[in-house]
């Protein structure tokens, strides 16, 4: 059973209806005790890194997450707010990946938002990406990126420069696209995470 952690950041609509298609059952974690109840956890978000950071310390959560054993899952914001620091809003995060999020602007001369599908290609066998064929094209919104980096990509995009689409550390994995938004192997990503 998965756990969303609600922080008032996410788009848990969507996510939900996900979830409700591929038969995953889920709840809402609100407060500490709740993180008992599920067998996996995902962390969602849309926005600001720096307010959804502050709206997540604001829960009292932030240390119960850096504990967890159970399978992590950042969704796009959530994912970011795994990495040591964003420069949008100059945050410091959670710390889990020693990795930066960056802006896309001053580093590729295309359009910022990065907004629509791009294809992904996975890396270090990362266990979410079972079933998924290489170069399956995923919907991204976003204006920063998570720096590449070898050790901890779990896949690779190209948007005017190599970053992680997809990231993983020991129980923890990220994944800058929406994959409550990306079709049928989006339902299979979450479907993945529901049973490593």
């Amino acid at each position: 059973m998965v756990g969303i952690v609600n922080y008032g950041a996410g788009n848990i609509f969507s996510l939900t209806a996900a979830l409700q298609r591929i038969g995953v059952e889920y709840g809402m974690i609100n407060q500490v005790s709740d993180f008992d109840r599920y067998d996996r956890i995902i962390i969602p978000g849309v926005g600001h890194a720096g307010a959804a950071m502050q709206k997540l310390r604001e829960t009292g959560l932030v240390k119960d997450i850096l504990r967890l054993k159970k399978p992590v899952l950042g969704i796009c914001v959530g994912m970011q707010l795994l990495t040591a620091y964003s420069e949008e809003g100059n945050a410091d995060l959670l710390n889990v990946f020693p990795l930066k999020t960056l802006h896309f602007d001053q580093r590729v001369q295309l359009k910022v938002p990065h907004m629509g599908w791009n294809s992904v290609r996975a890396e270090n066998e990362c266990p979410l990406f079972q079933d998924v064929p290489d170069n399956t094209y995923f919907y991204f919104v976003h204006s920063y990126f998570i720096e590449y980096s070898g050790q901890y990509t779990g896949a690779v995009c190209e948007y005017g420069l190599p970053y992680s689409a997809a990231i993983q550390k020991d129980n923890f994995y990220g994944v800058q696209f929406h994959p409550e938004k990306s079709g049928k192997y989006g339902e299979q990503l979450l479907l993945n995470f529901s049973r490593i």
